[in-house]
């Protein structure tokens, strides 16, 4: 499949646009003259236009039964398989301009990815939905087929049913317009205030230098106006994003997947695997509370396109009352009605101490500042921050804590912005003791639950902070454990990738019986179908060939039987000696291993007639050892255990006389 045709000039344009506009400004100001600068800008764009075009001729992207394909590149060429049970999110986006030519772009987020895995740019916007949907579809068939055992599924969507596994989509959430206000009204955008105070100050002196000579009261009054304005700004500058990032936001279910639509200068379109979702955030501000709103957040394990900053966190719920938040919430996952544990009531004495510190260290600056610019500021007013300090300090012990459910951890933390994390303990990578130094002095621990989620590279793991040390090692005790029962239990139900097979399972009816294989090779029906085909359950053979072998035979058999269906361990263990060797016991041996070994005249043969790698007895059960090598290995009857020198030492004593050159049994 190919790209839309339209995508050409677009992509054309995209590339060309800024170096045409510089390579002209330089030209046009250069005095070259307009007539050149033009023909430079135009020369530009049709080798970028040639380019898109071998671009869009040697672009394909293929969806085949197992993986989407797509194969690229001009000059070096591409090619990428992309398993669709790795494909986590197939997002659709849209600008103003692409909905203008019709164009839409699609990408293909991975779990566990920083970014894009694969890109479509561009194709039409029903040909982008067609792809999203096919895409899920055939995950869908996928997963069916594997289950059912057949190609039922595959062959349905592979046949290009469109009513292939098409799940009923639920509409969970829709924003409406005074939700949407209320998130422009309560947004900030902080970057501006961040870009004038940079450019303010003396390392790069731009607005410096625009300041009038004039009186301290009116540079003061000045700047509060300025500040004032600084703030409005940033606040209708966040209020703007905002809308345009949630404008026409919708949620909705869609069999065992999330879909989400926002946007409105760039629309976005995509989805979010129930199976990826790592944990839940519910976040609140004071404001926030106050009016009774919170928002909710999904964490995946991947890249969460138009995100900015929050990647692997997609905005499932931007505003809505704290009620429904937290049913919704409970429509992905069912944690219960949480009871949070706070630390203990001692540490809002650590909280205070580090609030007055801050509050010295302001007071301190504002001092500087008034002994180096005027003596007439009132410094002195920041340490009326002080009085702030113990509510501070409450309210920061009282939104912490954490709720150990039945199949979730929820933890709380902060106060100008609360967030609530919900993470199930199949989800949970590791569980973390912290202490830092100031920790330990107070006697507390922060236990940190690591997800495989994006947030972890921040910090922002589920976290229980500042508790006792005994309830903090009590509380990683209970998270492993109930770890591992999670992880055990998902395990048994077939829903992870791993099986676990049980070696000692001979009752199990689908391992081994019916294939005649696993555990039960040695153990279960393929021993005893053995047993008989040896020991007379063959008419044909049973009996001759145990009548014509003798008692030899019929011995070897029964071990053989008896070793078959069961072995019997030892009844002691060798003795270990305090350094952990065991050698071997030469004691029914009388050779003298100080002196060479005796050489005897064997037609220029050196014989050892007792070489060191004979089968000498050692260990603690050497007789019994010894008695049942006689009894296999002893073929001629002879009593010598079948070792060729005995053998050649008894010819030798029924001769008279040592043993002839001549017969090859007296050679080794």
């Amino acid at each position: 499949m190919k790209l839309a045709p339209q995508s050409v000039p677009y992509r054309a344009l995209q590339k060309a646009a800024g170096t045409a506009v510089a390579l002209f400004v330089i030209v046009n100001s250069g005095g070259f003259g307009l007539p050149l600068a033009v023909g430079g800008g135009a020369a530009i764009l049709l080798v970028m236009l040639a380019y898109e075009v071998a671009y869009y001729r040697r672009f394909e992207y293929v969806l085949t039964e197992d993986t989407l394909d797509i194969s690229s590149g001009v000059i070096s060429r591409r090619e990428r398989e992309i398993p669709y049970r790795r494909i986590q999110n197939v997002d659709v986006s849209r600008g103003v301009l692409q909905r203008a030519i019709g164009v839409a772009a699609v990408d293909l987020e991975t779990a566990g990815g920083s970014s894009t895995e694969g890109s479509i740019r561009f194709v039409t916007p029903a040909e982008a939905t067609r792809l999203q949907r096919e895409v899920q579809r055939r995950k869908s068939a996928s997963a069916r087929g594997e289950d059912a055992g057949d190609g039922t599924a595959t062959d349905a969507v592979g046949g290009g049913r469109d009513d292939a596994f098409v799940p009923d989509e639920e509409e969970l959430f829709a924003i409406s317009p005074g939700e949407l206000a209320l998130v422009g009204a309560l947004s900030f955008d902080g970057r501006l205030i961040g870009l004038l105070a940079f450019l303010s100050s003396g390392s790069f002196p731009v607005l410096s230098s625009f300041l009038p000579e004039t009186s301290a009261a009116a540079l003061t009054a000045t700047a509060f106006v300025g500040v004032a304005a600084l703030f409005i700004a940033s606040w209708l500058i966040g209020a703007g994003i905002a809308f345009s990032n949630y404008y026409g936001f919708r949620l909705s279910r869609a069999g065992d997947e999330l879909r989400y639509e926002r946007g409105l200068f760039r629309r976005y379109s995509g989805s979010i695997p129930t199976e990826k979702v790592q944990a839940l955030r519910i976040t609140d501000n004071p404001a926030k509370r106050a009016l009774g709103y919170a928002s909710l957040s999904i964490e995946t394990a991947g890249y969460a396109p138009g995100q900015g900053s929050e990647s692997g966190n997609q905005s499932a719920v931007p505003i809505a009352a704290t009620d429904r938040v937290y049913r919704l919430a409970h429509e992905i996952e069912s944690f219960g009605s949480p009871d949070f544990n706070r630390p203990p009531k001692r540490i809002r004495w650590r909280y205070v101490i580090r609030y007055a510190m801050i509050v010295g260290v302001l007071t301190a600056v504002a001092y500087g500042v008034d002994w180096y610019v005027s003596p007439s500021l009132p410094w002195y007013g920041v340490a009326a921050l002080l009085l702030a300090v113990p509510p501070a300090a409450h309210l920061k012990w009282k939104h912490r804590g954490y709720w150990v459910g039945e199949d979730h951890l929820l933890t709380r933390n902060g106060f100008w912005s609360r967030t609530v994390a919900v993470v199930p303990y199949y989800r949970i990578q590791n569980v973390i003791d912290s202490r830092t130094v100031f920790q330990r002095r107070w006697g507390v621990a922060t236990i940190v639950a690591d997800t495989a989620g994006t947030s972890s590279l921040t910090g922002s793991d589920a976290a229980a902070v500042d508790f006792e040390v005994d309830e903090a090692e009590e509380l990683k005790e209970t998270l492993t454990e109930r770890l591992a029962t999670a992880v055990a239990e998902r395990r048994s139900e077939g829903t992870d990738s791993f099986e676990w097979i049980d070696d000692d399972a001979e009752g199990d009816g689908s391992v081994g019986a019916a294939e005649g294989v696993g555990g039960d090779e040695r153990t279960g029906a393929k021993g005893s179908v053995e047993g008989d085909e040896r020991t007379g359950g063959d008419e044909e053979t049973g009996g001759d060939q145990t009548g014509s072998d003798g008692p030899v035979e019929d011995a070897v058999v029964d071990a053989e039987a008896d070793g078959a269906t069961t072995e019997e361990p030892p009844d002691e263990e060798p003795e270990i000696p305090d350094d952990g060797v065991v050698r071997p016991d030469f004691s029914p041996s009388d050779r003298d291993y100080s002196e060479p070994a005796e050489r005897i005249d064997t037609g220029g043969y050196a014989v050892d007639q007792n070489p060191s790698d004979a089968d000498v007895a050692h260990g603690p059960r050497a007789d019994e050892a010894g008695d049942a090598d006689e009894t296999e290995d002893d073929g001629d009857g002879n009593g010598t255990n079948g070792d060729r020198n005995e053998d050649e030492r008894a010819d030798a004593d029924d001769a008279g006389g040592g043993p002839e050159n001549g017969d090859p049994s007296s050679r080794p």
